[in-house]
Parts: C-alpha cells; sequence; structure tokens
C-alpha cells in the first residue's frame, strides 16, 4: 500500500511527525538509522527480535523515564535519535543514558531536561502498552484512566477535590500535632518560652567566647602586663636604648657609604630597621595608654564567663551550639503558641473543612458518573466496528471513605453480548476482547487529539476477520496522524502505509523499512511461516490489494458521512 500523500497531514493543525529515528546500543538492538514512513506504520518480526525496542526509543524521546538496564552490550552507553517535524518545522531531539544510570538530553545540539523532552513531544505523543488491559482491570487502574479522560473542565473538579483533601488532612495533621493533652502542650511551651528568653537575655554572639577569654587573661596579668609594656619603652628610648643606638650605627653607615659606595646595601638595612623600630614603639605607646581595667571589670568578665559555662552546661558543648538551641527553642515556642491559640477552634475547622471535602467529592463523582456514561457509550460504538455484535460496557462507581483520589471506587465492567450480565473485564474479557477493549477504550477517551500514537502489541489474541477489522480502524486513525503498531498479524500489517522490520542475528538485532517486495514477503511469512512459498506470496498480496480496497472504501464512506 502506497504511503498516503504527507500533505494530507499538513493541513492539520499541531502536526507532529517522526521523519527519522537513529538507534546505538538498546538493548539488543545494536544500530539501526531509519527513514520513518508518515501515516500507518507497523512494526514487525519474529518473536524475540526486539521490536518493542522501536517503541522504548520513542518513549525515551518523549521524555519518559531512562533505565540503565535498557543500555545493550555493545558499549557503556545508549543513544537514540529522532527528528520530527513539527508544525512545518525540523526539531531534533537526542537521548543518551549511560550504564551508570546517567541520562542526558538535547533539543537541536542544546542540553536540555528529561522535562524539556515531555513538554515539546511527550504531550503529543500516546504510546499504548499491551498491558493497558490489565491495570484496566483494576479498580485503581479504571479510575486513573477514567480521570485521564476528563476534559479540561472537568479536571478542574479533580484539583478542587484535591485542594479541599488537603485542607482537611493538614489540619488532622495539625490535631495530631497538638495532641489532645492541651495542659502538657502549654507545660512545654512555657519550658521552651523560659529557655529561648534564658539565652535570648544572655545577649552573646558568635565569637564572644574567645574575645572573653582575651580579655579574662589580660585583667588577671594587668600588673604585669603594664610593667612589661614600660620596660620595653625604656629599652627603646632611654640613653643608649635601642633608638639611640640604632641613629649611632646610621650615621656610621653613611660616612661608610662615602668611603666605600659597594655597601650602599647597608643604608636599605638601616632605614627598614628604623620604620620596624618606629612601628614598634608606636604600638608599644598605644597598650600602654589602653586602660587594661581594674579588679571590678575583671569580676564582670568572669561573671560573663560562668553565665557562658552555665548555658554550655544545658544546651550545649559550644557558643555556636547554645545559639543553635536558641533559635530552635524560639521556633517551637511560636509553633506551640499556634497550636494553643488554634485549639479552641480546630475541631471547628475539621469539621467544616471535611464538609468541603464531601460537598467536593459529591461535584468530582458527578463529573465522573457523566464522563464514564459518555466514555461507556462511545466504546460501545468503537467495539461494535471492531467486530462485536451489541457489546456491553460500563464504569460502576461506587462510594469510599474520601482519600487523596476522591471518594469513589471505579469498576471497568464488560459483556460481549447484552444478553449477558457486565463483570469485572478481568473475569470475562478473553485476551483478544481484552485487546479490542483497550483500543475501543482509547479511541473513546479521545487518543486522536494526539499527533503520533503507538500501539504495542494492542492486536494480541485475536486473528481472521477481527485482526482485519482492527487493522482497518488503526488504517483509519491514521488519517491525520502516525500511527505505530508493532503487531504478529498479517492482516493488521496488511493495512500499513509503512512497514518495519526488525531482524536478529544471535545477540544483535537490526531494523529497516521494507520496500514493496519485502513487505509481501514478510506478510506471506507471517502467514505461513515460509516466505518463499508460491501459495503464501499470492495469499499475502491479496490481503495487501484487499487492504488497499477496503482503506479507500473506508475513507469515502467517512467523507460522505461528512
Amino acid at each position: 500500500m502506497a504511503p498516503r500523500s504527507l500533505a494530507q497531514y499538513e493541513t492539520n493543525l499541531g502536526f507532529v511527525m517522526l521523519e527519522e529515528l537513529s538507534v546505538k546500543n538498546l538493548g539488543i538492538l545494536g544500530q539501526a538509522s531509519i527513514d520513518i514512513p508518515s501515516g500507518f506504520v507497523v512494526v514487525t518480526g519474529e518473536t524475540g527480535a526486539g521490536k518493542t525496542l522501536l517503541l522504548g526509543a520513542l518513549r525515551l524521546l518523549a521524555g519518559e523515564n531512562a533505565s540503565r538496564s535498557g543500555v545493550g552490550p555493545q558499549g557503556d552507553e545508549l543513544s537514540v535519535t529522532g527528528r520530527f517535524l513539527i508544525d512545518g518545522v525540523d526539531v531534533v531531539v537526542q537521548r543518551k543514558v549511560t550504564t551508570k544510570g546517567k541520562s542526558r538530553a538535547y533539543l537541536d545540539g542544546e542540553i536540555a531536561a528529561a522535562g524539556d523532552l515531555r513538554r515539546k513531544i511527550g504531550e503529543r505523543v500516546e504510546v499504548v502498552a499491551q498491558h493497558d488491559g490489565f491495570r484496566l482491570g483494576s479498580p485503581t487502574g479504571a479510575r486513573t484512566f477514567l480521570d485521564d479522560a476528563l476534559d479540561p473542565v472537568q479536571r478542574s473538579t479533580l484539583g478542587t477535590y484535591a485542594q479541599k483533601y488537603a485542607t482537611w488532612r493538614g489540619l488532622i495533621s495539625t490535631r495530631a500535632a497538638i495532641g489532645e493533652d492541651l495542659r502538657s502542650l502549654e507545660r512545654e511551651h512555657e519550658m521552651v518560652a523560659f529557655q529561648a528568653q534564658e539565652i535570648a537575655a544572655a545577649g552573646f554572639s558568635i565569637g564572644d567566647d574567645a574575645d572573653l577569654q582575651i580579655r579574662v587573661e589580660r585583667l588577671r596579668n594587668r600588673e604585669e602586663i603594664s610593667e612589661l609594656l614600660n620596660g620595653i619603652d625604656i629599652a627603646l628610648n632611654a640613653d643608649q636604648g635601642a633608638v639611640s643606638a640604632l641613629a649611632d650605627a646610621g650615621s656610621l653607615v653613611r660616612r661608610l657609604v662615602k668611603l666605600d659606595v659597594s655597601v650602599a646595601g647597608m643604608m636599605r638595612q638601616v632605614a627598614d630597621i628604623e620604620e620596624s623600630l618606629a612601628v614598634l614603639a608606636g604600638e608599644i605607646a598605644r597598650h600602654s595608654a589602653d586602660d587594661v581595667g581594674d579588679g571590678d571589670m575583671l569580676e564582670s568578665v568572669e561573671m560573663r564567663i560562668a553565665l557562658l559555662s552555665n548555658l554550655r552546661r544545658k544546651y550545649g558543648d559550644s557558643l555556636e551550639d547554645v545559639l543553635a538551641f536558641g533559635k530552635q527553642a524560639s521556633m517551637r515556642r511560636d509553633e506551640l503558641g499556634e497550636f494553643i491559640e488554634r485549639s479552641g477552634t480546630l475541631d471547628d475547622e475539621i469539621e467544616g473543612a471535611l464538609s468541603d471535602v464531601g460537598a467536593a467529592a459529591a461535584d468530582l463523582t458527578n463529573v465522573r458518573i457523566a464522563r464514564a456514561q459518555q466514555l461507556a457509550e462511545a466504546t460501545v460504538g468503537h467495539l461494535t466496528a471492531l467486530g462485536f455484535t451489541d457489546p456491553s460496557v460500563a464504569f460502576t462507581i461506587t462510594s469510599l471513605p474520601p482519600a487523596a483520589h476522591g471518594a469513589d471506587r471505579v469498576v471497568l465492567e464488560f459483556a460481549s453480548h447484552s444478553s449477558l450480565t457486565p463483570s469485572p473485564i478481568q473475569k470475562v474479557a478473553s485476551g483478544g476482547e481484552l485487546s479490542r477493549l483497550v483500543l475501543a477504550l482509547r479511541l473513546a477517551a479521545g487518543i486522536e487529539s494526539a499527533a503520533v500514537v503507538a500501539f504495542d502489541e494492542i492486536d494480541a489474541g485475536i486473528g481472521g476477520l477481527t485482526a482485519r477489522a482492527m487493522g482497518s480502524r488503526l488504517q483509519e486513525l491514521a488519517s491525520g496522524r502516525q500511527v505505530f503498531c508493532v503487531t504478529h498479524l498479517p492482516q493488521v500489517a496488511a493495512y500499513a502505509d509503512g512497514h518495519i522490520f526488525v531482524e536478529r542475528d544471535g545477540t544483535v538485532a537490526t531494523a529497516r523499512v521494507l520496500s514493496p517486495q519485502e513487505r509481501v514477503d514478510e506478510i506471506a511469512r507471517m502467514l505461513s511461516g515460509m516466505p518463499e512459498s508460491e501459495s503464501g506470496i499470492r495469499h499475502a498480496e491479496e490481503l495487501l490489494a484487499s487492504s488497499v480496497r477496503s482503506g479507500v472504501a473506508q475513507e469515502s464512506a467517512m467523507l460522505r458521512s461528512s
């Protein structure tokens, strides 16, 4: 089947297409560089060949979490590069992951975060995994699916509920922090208030302990210090003191230089010594003039040291520890004060918040019921197109105590015919029915809003006419977007606009786009396991030809209905 014209897609607003994909060392997929066809693209190959790895590459480019387990045996790093056409502009996206778990992302060669990829690519890409059906079989999975299908206005109800619930739970946590014994809380408040006040009243700051130690040593030795300073001053300035002796030596050196210029350096040395002595003399004079203090000042400093020692004994090994304790005590005092102040009104606040939660939960339940009915009706229509006769689908919503996600238990129920009683899907749906149900649900939920849609073996468990119906539906879905499908079914593959074949040789897999003749051979292999069988080739050619006619007829019918 010839690919659709690119012009068919570029007329759509928000058009996105993966045009080229390059993969290196992603699992067993050693290296592949593929020009991706437009429209409906199938990926086929033998079981275990590594077909799903191509969708894994797409997930990485869409900004999903990366795991080092994806790094293959041909090096310490995997690399995935994709060239997307987004609204007529080429955008190159790259993702690299190492065996150490480090992940790097790039947009048009510039370093980017995975979140940037999610916004640029991920919001336009939808990947439907084959285990989605199993997730839908659980109440959590069904509820999550239903909530994801809410439109923006409906989703605001979910946000409102989440806000009301968080407020209520916050008040419950406050009540738990306050506890039931208010007197105990008040005693703790008095204690931390005293501690904070005692430390703050002492008036200590960082470094005061070292300064106090210096001051107390000076005061305790004030008489000896004064005597030593006086002695140094006499040694420097009395008759024949150091200053006078240096002056005499300087006079002699100047006379010597006049007679022997080779000793001129001595003049600089004398000048340096004179400058140093002048500085020393100034320091001595300043310290001599300082008031070292008296006994009363010594007593005051020693009292400050004793006060600090007492605080350290109570609150920490160092002044820094004491000050940190005081800060924490002050914060706890304020916190307990707020708790005590609120304790009288908190029960009323909790009751009011719970009432708000109940009202928001009721609104959310009504929104979910309305959306569930819309989804169920639309899903039945898609299931009919996929080969079911009068199927039944329902989301059963029952009440639960309020939780973070709401107050609803959601169960997805299904019956292949209306004459049967709908039951939870994990109990009644076969593998093939589950595959078609997942596709129908995703179509009903608006998967058409995504520009690129990828299905990972969504057709598992079906065959024959049902497989052809699914292939036709996927072909129809590819009108206006790019659709990928990993498949084992020739009936589905025959509807594709492009065909990627993954082949494994030992521990290394390769991927390439098949030519028209190679497509015939591959579909023949999928039909009979014998790609060179003449009857298999004829059957493959017939299947491809009928898929073309079916696709054209369906598109004509869609045009007439529009």
